[in-house]
């Protein structure tokens, strides 16, 4: 999936106005190009890891199928550690295979976005 900038940018700044607490969402589109951005609510409101309620994914889900589109990453934001994949972010990885990660670092006041695809334990820098 190729993010478009405005959505990288949009995704940015979902992260700065969550913080300190970790943002996350979705990002749909079709034809391998990024559409839209669905932000979601961190449930945890923290900031050293993020949950989003099993009824706000399906919600979100719904929607992303009713506009036509699909899922083409996830994304949530460190606010205090680099843009790498956690253990946790590992762990919940095994429920989207394949699906890229796209991760906004803010640890030292510039955002920093990196994107991975998680399989496994396998961590690969896209």
């Amino acid at each position: 999936m190729e993010f478009a900038p405005e959505h990288i940018d949009e995704i940015i700044a979902h992260a700065r106005s969550d913080a300190p607490d970790e943002c996350c969402g979705l990002i749909a589109g079709r034809d391998g190009r990024s559409e839209r951005v669905f932000r979601m609510e961190n449930a945890a409101h923290s900031p050293l890891r993020f949950e989003v309620a099993p009824l706000d994914v399906m919600k979100t889900l719904e929607a992303i199928d009713e506009e036509g589109l699909e899922v083409g990453g996830l994304y949530h934001s460190h606010t205090r550690t680099a843009p790498y994949p956690s253990q946790t972010d590992v762990t919940y990885a095994e429920a989207w295979p394949g699906t890229p990660w796209l991760i906004v670092g803010l640890a030292n006041g510039d955002a920093e976005v990196r994107t991975y695809r998680i399989d496994g334990a396998t961590v690969t820098e896209l």
